[in-house]
C-alpha cells in the first residue's frame, strides 16, 4: 500500500510587490527605467547560502519576473529599461552555486526553467510592449548573470581591465551554461562555433575588444565616461520606440484562499488536490459577462477577468511546479459562460488598445507555461464545461482530450478567432497547427465552426477528442486512464511529453527547453556534477573533482 503524500514543509510564494523587494531597485525616470540588481546576501529563500557577488536563487528571480510585469503594466511609457548592478566589479556571478548543491534535482530543474521563462519574457516585452532592453554591465557577467544580459537587446560592458563576460560551468561546475545560455549566444547573437567553443571553456571569461569582436557585447565603455555612456545608450535605444502617453493599471495581489486539501481557490480558477492518488484538478471559469470594448475593459484594469483569471492560472501553475512535486496528473477543467469567451475574444483578436494587447501576450505567456509544466494534462469536458475559444486553447495544450459523448449532458465546446494563432506556442505556431501537422486542411476545418458552439459528437469528428466514451463508459474509462497514467514513471512521462508537446518548426525557445527537459536533466543527475566529488559538488571546496572519463 502507498503511503499518504505528505504536504510540503515550506510553500513558496510567487507574490510580491516593489515595495518587499530585497535584492532589486526599480526607477522610473520618465520613458527610462532602470533596474537595478544588489542582492542581499542573507536574503536567500532559505537558510545555508550566501547570495554573494550578485548571485542569484528563486527568489531574486520571482522578483524580476515581477518587475517585469510592472514595467508592461504600470509603466506603459517607459520606451528603454536599463538592467544593470550596483555592486564593484560585478554585475552578477550567476546561480548561486550552494544553493543549486543543496537543492533537490527537480527543484534545480523547475528554477532553470522559470528563469528562461523569464528572460524569455524579457525577449516578449521588446517584440510586443514598445520596450527595448539595454544590459550596463558595471563589472563582470558570469553564467546567469550574462544570460540575463543576452536576454536584453544591447550589452554594454563597463571598460576596466578586469570586467568580462563568462561562461564558466563546463570547465567550473560540470555542468552546462544553463542551456538557455548556449542557445543564445549561437541562435540570437550568431556567434560562430568555434568562438563558442573557446568562450564557454574559459573559466576567466572575455573582456574588452574580443568580447565586442566576438559579439558577446555590442559596446565597451570606459570607467571615467560608464554612466554617461549608458544614459546616452539608453536614450539612442528609448528614442527608436514610438512614445507612449498612456496611464498605467495598478498591478494588486492576486489573492486566493488555501483549502483544506492543500490546493487554492481564487476568484476564477480553483487548484484541488488529491494527493493520495497524485493528481489535481484545475478549474476555470467563465462569468456571466465581461467588457465588450476596450475602454470598458481598460476601465476594469487588473480586475478585467481574463486577466485576473489567467494570473490565477499562471499563480496555480507555479504552485503545482515548485509546492507540488508528487502531482502526476493534472486534470482541466474549463465552466462558465459561452458568450462571455465569444465577446472576449473577439475583443481580444482585434483590439490594438495598448493594455488589450498587453493581456493578449500575457495570455499567451501562461499558456507557454502551461505547455512547459513537467505534468501529465488531461482535459476533461464533461457535463457542464465550456470549452471555447480561449479556453479550447486549454484543452488544446493537454496530453488528452476525454469529451462525454451524452446527448443528455450539455457539453459545449467552440472556436473563436483565437484559435488560429493569437496564442502561439513556442514553436511558433498555434496549438491547432500542432495538432495537425500532417493535416493541415483538418484546421481550417476546425477554424470554420467559429461563431457556433458544438457537442460532444462533432468534436471528434473534427479531432478535437481523444476518446469519446459515452455515459455508460465514462466514469471507468476516466478512472482507468487516471490510475494508469498516475502509476507511470515521472522520468518517463515527462520526456514523452516534452518531446510530444512541440511538434513541427524548431525555435530558439523549443531549443532552450528541450535541452533543459534532456541534456540538463540528466547532467543535474550525473556523478561527474553532483556526486560525492563532482565538480557542482566540489565547487568552493578544498577538493578537486574527479571525473568519470568515460564519453557517453
Amino acid at each position: 500500500m502507498t503511503a499518504t503524500a505528505a504536504a510540503p514543509a515550506t510553500r513558496l510564494s510567487f507574490q510580491t510587490r516593489p515595495a518587499d523587494y530585497k535584492h532589486w531597485s526599480l526607477r522610473i525616470d520618465g520613458d527610462v527605467a532602470t533596474l537595478v540588481m544588489s542582492v542581499a546576501n542573507d536574503g536567500g529563500l532559505r537558510e545555508g547560502y550566501e547570495l554573494k557577488l550578485n548571485s542569484y536563487d528563486l527568489g531574486v528571480d520571482i522578483e524580476l519576473a515581477d518587475a517585469l510585469m510592472r514595467l508592461r503594466f504600470e509603466h506603459p511609457e517607459v520606451r528603454c529599461v536599463v538592467v544593470t548592478g550596483n555592486s564593484d566589479r560585478v554585475f552578477c556571478a550567476g546561480a548561486n552555486i550552494v544553493m543549486l548543491r543543496t537543492s533537490t534535482h527537480g527543484f534545480k530543474v523547475n528554477f532553470c526553467k522559470y528563469t528562461n521563462e523569464t528572460r524569455l519574457g524579457i525577449e516578449d516585452m521588446s517584440a510586443h510592449s514598445n520596450k527595448r532592453f539595454l544590459a550596463a554591465l558595471n563589472g563582470t557577467a558570469s553564467g546567469g548573470g550574462y544570460e540575463l544580459a543576452i536576454a536584453c537587446d544591447k550589452i554594454l560592458l563597463i571598460d576596466d581591465r578586469n570586467s568580462a563576460v563568462s561562461y564558466p560551468e563546463v570547465p567550473l561546475l560540470g555542468v552546462l551554461p544553463g542551456t538557455g545560455g548556449l542557445t543564445r549566444i549561437t541562435d540570437k547573437r550568431k556567434l560562430r562555433r568555434d568562438h563558442c567553443d573557446a568562450f564557454s571553456c574559459v573559466a576567466e571569461g572575455i573582456k574588452g575588444k574580443r568580447a565586442v569582436e566576438w559579439n558577446l557585447v555590442d559596446r565597451l565603455a570606459p570607467l571615467s565616461k560608464w554612466q554617461e555612456s549608458v544614459d546616452a545608450m539608453a536614450r539612442e535605444m528609448a528614442d527608436e520606440l514610438p512614445p507612449r502617453d498612456v496611464a498605467g493599471i495598478a498591478l494588486p495581489d492576486v489573492g486566493g484562499e488555501p483549502t483544506e486539501d492543500g490546493g487554492v481557490t481564487y476568484q476564477y480558477v480553483m487548484l484541488k488536490l488529491d494527493r493520495d492518488a497524485r493528481t489535481a484538478t484545475l478549474e476555470i471559469v467563465a462569468p456571466d459577462a465581461g467588457p465588450t470594448t476596450a475602454e470598458e475593459a481598460y476601465a476594469q484594469g487588473a480586475e478585467w477577468w481574463l486577466f485576473q483569471a489567467f494570473r490565477e492560472l499562471d499563480d496555480a501553475l507555479l504552485q503545482l511546479r515548485f509546492n507540488e512535486p508528487e502531482i502526476a496528473l493534472v486534470l482541466v477543467r474549463a465552466l462558465g459562460h459561452a458568450s462571455t469567451l465569444q465577446q472576449t475574444d473577439a475583443l481580444v483578436a482585434t483590439s490594438e488598445h495598448w493594455f488589450v494587447s498587453e493581456v493578449r501576450h500575457y495570455v499567451k505567456r501562461v499558456l507557454k507555461r502551461l505547455d512547459l509544466t513537467a505534468k501529465s494534462l488531461y482535459a476533461v469536458i464533461d457535463e457542464d464545461t465550456t470549452f471555447v475559444g480561449t479556453f479550447l486553447e486549454l484543452a488544446l495544450a493537454c496530453d488528452r482530450t476525454y469529451v462525454l459523448n451524452d446527448p443528455d449532458v450539455d457539453v459545449k465546446l467552440g472556436v473563436t478567432a483565437v484559435n488560429g494563432g493569437t496564442y502561439p506556442m513556442s514553436n511558433g505556431i498555434s496549438r491547432l497547427e500542432t495538432r495537425f501537422l500532417a493535416e493541415p486542411a483538418r484546421v481550417a476545418a476546425v477554424l470554420a465552426e467559429a461563431g457556433t458552439l458544438f457537442d460532444a459528437e462533432r468534436a471528434d469528428e473534427l479531432g478535437l477528442a481523444t476518446f469519446a466514451p459515452d455515459s455508460i463508459d465514462w466514469e471507468d474509462e476516466l478512472r482507468i486512464a487516471v490510475e494508469e497514467r498516475a502509476s507511470f514513471s515521472p522520468d518517463a512521462l515527462t520526456g514523452m511529453e516534452a518531446n510530444l508537446r512541440f511538434a513541427g518548426p524548431e525555435t530558439m525557445e523549443t531549443k532552450i527547453f528541450g535541452r533543459l527537459s534532456a541534456w540538463q536533466n540528466w547532467i543535474f543527475q550525473r556523478p561527474n556534477a553532483v556526486g560525492e566529488r563532482g565538480a557542482l559538488t566540489c565547487y568552493g571546496t578544498p577538493q578537486s573533482p574527479e571525473f568519470n572519463t568515460q564519453r557517453t
